[in-house]
């Protein structure tokens, strides 16, 4: 054990003669490189700090501005405009031996050079920060840029020239701008008209118009002073009020998943799989606790807030009787993990040395191996992660405050993040299509009880060497999470593969200590809270319906010769779809993102618009000639686009009208508008899934190297949660959700007339698909 093996570094023992002291050479070698590799780190982030503190300026442009004032004073020029000779004047004449007239010139020179430079910075910064404040760039046709925005580029470029770090334009960002009311209330007002009757509209209306006269301007005035006040006016009420305060079970409700790589496996041997991808991800950490990550940006010249990747290690949200918090930790050297009922604590290093992947698969394979059985209410202790948030938050304060299961659970809550072996196989199987849904299914709860749900993400391994995720979604947006494990598959196939026999390369060392069997002393009261939340839990999972599967005929290819954005395309074939399934339409959410702005997370697109509307009810009714309807589309696709680009711009209607009713709250004043505009149910419920975010690999040359995204469950009981990754020129992934005990849902039904939808867009533009 390893912590064993550390605790006889120091021994003694009491003698007639004396006290025996006995240290161990190779335990005091651990703990002394462990601690050189924690100085390490903290000088790491003191350098970083400084470097990131001056972007875009560098200390080589200090030595620069410092070696021209100094030349210029050479050559009798004052450049400083008598700078330099009054702070020169300023300082002391005598203070010692060494401080003549030429270390005070140097001294004057060095202070004025320093000025220069933190002005220069300043100025430079809030120069970037009014051009990345600019967004007319994302309302211009593709190819067509205007002058402003060709000079706008060309500036942006320039102040951005010097390779930045991960947070280096953090500053640099501006913040996300509070939208007026009037411009609120009008998008929303547009955003349910078409799906109210003239009577429901009209009293809708006229609470509206209640709202903006006489409660808004004093709810405006105290969120616009928020923004001036706080980083984000959104984000800190968006997590605390939307995500931690919420006391349903996480799994299924909140949390969700990712998939591997569908097409093409790499190895079936467990272990080797998990030792590839553990080792990739402390690769990753390592680089994010250096900032040696490049920002993702836009168009390749406009940074993203990356704030939401400082919690995606070493984090866990800690569950509490009214509200959870989420607890991060600087550094953690090791993971935990579930096999077979039993819990592990696996170490990531030895000493200051990362564990190789052949030697994370022996780890690995050594818990595999393990005969021993689960101890009293260990098997399902997980359940309470999936269960209720208020009845594991008096589990965790009645059983787990003190002894060996505080100790226990703070081997799994400060783990770098938790990795589950599971005994089951999935992959995804061409041939059999309900194969991909099983695997979501898996991936998405599990048997209830082998997921850690408040872990920052859970690390699935099945028995064939096919891997997953399970995601908290508190921290961070999908994204971020997808930024990450595009780095491990990346780093995974092409970086450090597989022995033809599908181990990991490399020879291990046999005496690295064993995984460390967590220990527990659970009592039959708590047994009866584990067995309780494993039932609620239980009759969630059963209760979910997921219908994925891979749309062969078309992709990103056949989209772009329809002239309209892929998004925009789906978009409306959901729409289709829907009317189809339901015969009707219904308020329809898209996760859109505002990481353009510090700290920003997500906006809601109200995607199912007039115009989408009026394009189903034409296709549907069939009387249109194909010219109308192209044109019905067009309208459809642009007004989508529109909406896309106003929530990504800060000027969107959800997230605004949210904050004005958390302000609400806390000043005790009541707004009927707010309360049945935050209540109204969103039974379409959307989200497209990032790709490509790391350039690791051609996707042209590696065609089948796709993953098939992820999915989530259903946010109403009578709804669909739909994600959906356009992977490539030539297919799209689909994960459906629903409930099946909603007689008006069917995940399998409604993923039908996607599919259907798709196609009768596709011959609408008379575009060749591929078969089927």
């Amino acid at each position: 054990m390893a912590e064993a093996h550390q605790a006889v570094a120091f021994q003694f023992t009491v003698t007639p003669e004396g006290v025996d002291f006995r240290l161990s050479r190779e335990a005091l070698k651990h703990i002394y490189l462990s601690g050189i590799n924690s100085w390490k780190k903290r000088l790491i982030r003191i350098k970083n700090g400084i470097l990131r503190g001056v972007y875009p300026g560098s200390p080589t442009s200090w030595l620069v501005v410092a070696s021209a004032t100094a030349g210029s004073s050479y050559y009798n020029v004052d450049i400083s405009m008598g700078l330099v000779n009054h702070i020169q004047r300023c300082l002391p004449e005598r203070y010692g031996p060494y401080w003549t007239p030429q270390t005070r010139a140097l001294l004057s020179m060095a202070v004025v050079s320093t000025g220069v430079w933190m002005i220069g910075i300043f100025f430079f910064r809030q120069t970037l920060k009014l051009l990345l404040s600019y967004h007319g760039w994302m309302f211009e046709m593709h190819g067509q840029s205007s002058r402003v925005t060709k000079v706008w580029a060309i500036c942006v470029r320039l102040l951005s020239s010097r390779r930045p770090m991960l947070y280096s334009f953090q500053t640099s960002l501006p913040k996300l701008p509070v939208p007026s009311v009037p411009a609120t209330i009008h998008r929303y007002l547009e955003s349910v008209q078409h799906l109210l009757d003239d009577e429901e509209y009209s009293r809708k209306e006229m609470l509206a118009k209640e709202f903006q006269e006489k409660t808004a301007p004093r709810l405006q005035k105290y969120l616009v002073l928020k923004s001036w006040w706080a980083t984000n006016y959104v984000s800190d009420w968006w997590e605390e009020y939307v995500y931690l305060r919420g006391r349903t079970p996480l799994m299924v409700n909140s949390n969700y998943y990712v998939m591997d790589l569908v097409l093409m496996r790499s190895t079936d041997v467990q272990a080797a799989r998990l030792g590839n991808a553990v080792h990739a991800m402390i690769m990753y950490r390592r680089k994010l606790d250096r900032e040696d990550i490049k920002p993702v940006m836009a168009l390749g010249i406009v940074p993203m807030c990356s704030y939401q990747m400082e919690r995606m290690f070493n984090t866990t949200r800690i569950p509490g009787k009214d509200t959870d918090t989420l607890q991060h930790l600087t550094d953690s050297r090791h993971v935990a993990v579930y096999h077979k009922g039993r819990f592990f604590k696996v170490w990531l290093y030895e000493g200051s040395r990362l564990l190789k992947p052949c030697e994370l698969e022996l780890q690995f394979q050594r818990i595999l191996d393990d005969p021993s059985p689960p101890q009293p209410g260990e098997e399902k202790l997980a359940a309470l992660t999936a269960g209720g948030r208020v009845e594991w938050a008096q589990a965790r304060q009645a059983f787990f405050s003190s002894g060996k299961n505080k100790f226990a659970l703070d081997a799994i809550e400060r783990a770098a993040f938790f990795v589950a072996l599971d005994e089951e196989s999935h992959h995804y199987d061409p041939e059999d299509e309900a194969s991909l849904s099983l695997y979501g299914k898996a991936l998405l709860h599990g048997n209830c009880y082998n997921r850690w749900f408040d872990k920052s993400f859970t690390l699935i391994a099945f028995k064939n060497g096919q891997l997953g995720l399970n995601t908290e979604h508190a921290w961070a947006d999908a994204p971020i999470i997808g930024h990450l494990w595009e780095f491990v598959l990346g780093t995974d196939t092409f970086h450090l593969g597989y022995t033809e026999t599908g181990h990991c390369l490399g020879k291990p060392n046999p005496m690295l200590a064993p995984p460390q069997r967590l220990q527990w002393d659970i009592p039959e009261q708590c047994q009866a809270v584990i067995e309780s939340s494993y039932q609620v839990a239980k009759a969630l999972a059963d209760d979910v319906e997921l219908y994925c599967f891979q749309f062969l005929p078309f992709g990103k290819g056949l989209i772009k010769k329809c002239r309209t954005s892929p998004d925009a395309f789906v978009q409306i074939a959901l729409q289709l779809a829907y009317f189809r399934d339901r015969g009707k339409f219904c308020l329809t959410y898209e996760a859109s993102m505002t990481r353009m702005f510090r700290e920003g997370r997500t906006e809601t697109v109200r995607s199912c618009t007039r115009e989408s509307t009026a394009f189903v009810q034409a296709m549907v009714e069939g009387r249109r000639v194909k010219a109308d309807l192209q044109d019905l589309f067009r309208k459809a696709a642009q007004k989508h686009q529109n909406m896309y680009r106003l929530a990504m711009t800060g000027t969107g209607i959800d997230r605004h009208l949210f904050c004005l009713y958390v302000v609400s709250k806390y000043l005790g004043v009541s707004s009927p508008f707010l309360a049945e505009v935050l209540s109204e149910p969103w039974r379409l419920s959307t989200s497209q899934i990032a790709q490509f975010q790391i350039r690791m690999f051609d996707p042209n040359k590696y065609p089948n190297h796709l993953g098939a995204g992820g999915g989530f469950g259903p946010v109403a009981d009578d709804g669909y949660g739909v994600s959906y990754m356009i992977a490539g020129e030539n297919t799209i992934f689909f994960h459906v959700s629903s409930k099946f005990s909603s007689s008006e849902t069917n995940a399998q039904r409604f993923g039908n007339h996607i599919r259907q939808a798709l196609l009768d867009l596709a011959d609408l533009f008379q575009v060749p698909k591929a078969d089927s």
